[in-house]
């Protein structure tokens, strides 16, 4: 094997095609262009959304609400669902590898969803205050980690 033998598969690498260069080629004259037209001259092109001067669909579709850039997405997991999972101690790690949650976004928060009734420890970034309450109901501790999404 030499590195100066190296040449690409067959068929993979293409010539430029190079118009304006006579009628015979087939591709003379206009180049391809047609004539006359908003795209026939050089340094043509449109604005992203153009549709020939008609009222673009973006600015006729109604604008409403409001979208905050700064909203955090949480993982969410009901106690219920902690209840039929083996193990007494949960964080937002086991619970991937669980098959729990699949994507951790801003943080893990535990919802009141269900019934609990063992005890168990979690550690998450959120807790709402029926999931704390049936935790320590339960006998079980919840634990917040850090700034949640930080």
């Amino acid at each position: 094997m030499n590195l100066s033998n190296l040449r690409p598969p067959a068929g993979q690498k293409h010539s430029r095609r190079r118009v304006g260069r006579g009628m015979g080629t087939g591709r003379g004259k206009t180049s391809g262009r047609g004539h006359k037209g908003q795209h026939s001259i050089s340094g043509a092109s449109l604005m992203r959304g153009f549709e020939g001067g008609q009222m673009p669909l973006h600015r006729r579709l109604p604008k409403r609400g409001f979208k905050n850039p700064f909203r955090k997405e949480y993982a969410v997991v009901n106690v219920g669902r902690l209840e039929k999972l083996e193990g007494d101690s949960f964080d937002p790690v086991r619970l991937m590898e669980l098959g729990v949650i699949k994507k951790l976004k801003d943080g893990l928060k535990i919802l009141g969803g269900g019934e609990l009734k063992r005890k168990i420890t979690v550690a998450a970034h959120l807790f709402s205050q029926s999931a704390l309450e049936k935790i320590q109901a339960a006998g079980g501790k919840a634990e917040v980690i850090g700034a949640a999404g930080q």
